[in-house]
């Protein structure tokens, strides 16, 4: 799928989509979470992709984090965001702002959320250490 060049928000779209009601009526079907590129009735666009392990914090692969409270991470253009309340701890706290310079691609692929150039793994492996 094929989002359009721009400045978008990647991240928990809860924190910045305050019709989230709508959302949810969109991208969830038979109690079943749909992945992929929505429109709200208003025109905007946005895509949408559930994580692998829900809530939590993941990163990209240049250290960026990404707080999730709603077990999914999306974009959305950084003009359509509706929900103010967060101001500055937007971009760089619940998620990032990123500069697509051109159209761009997204979408998942085992726990790897794709959006564009930014790829977020939600399904990483971890090597733990045990003491005994």
């Amino acid at each position: 799928m094929t989002m359009p060049a721009g400045q978008y928000y990647v991240g928990d779209l809860c924190y910045v989509i305050e019709e989230w009601d709508e959302v949810c009526d969109l991208i969830i079907k038979d109690n079943q979470f749909l992945d992929g590129e929505f429109e709200l009735s208003d025109g905007r666009r946005f895509a949408i992709y559930s994580t692998a392990y829900g809530d939590g914090v993941y990163n990209d692969e240049y250290g960026k984090k990404y707080s999730v409270d709603a077990g999914s991470i999306g974009c959305i253009l950084v003009k359509d965001i509706s929900r103010k309340d967060y101001g500055d701890r937007i971009d760089g706290y619940l998620g990032n702002f990123h500069n697509f310079e051109k159209p761009f691609q997204t979408y998942s692929e085992d726990g790897v959320l794709t959006f564009g150039q930014v790829k977020i793994d939600t399904h990483p492996e971890y090597e733990e250490e045990y003491e005994w």
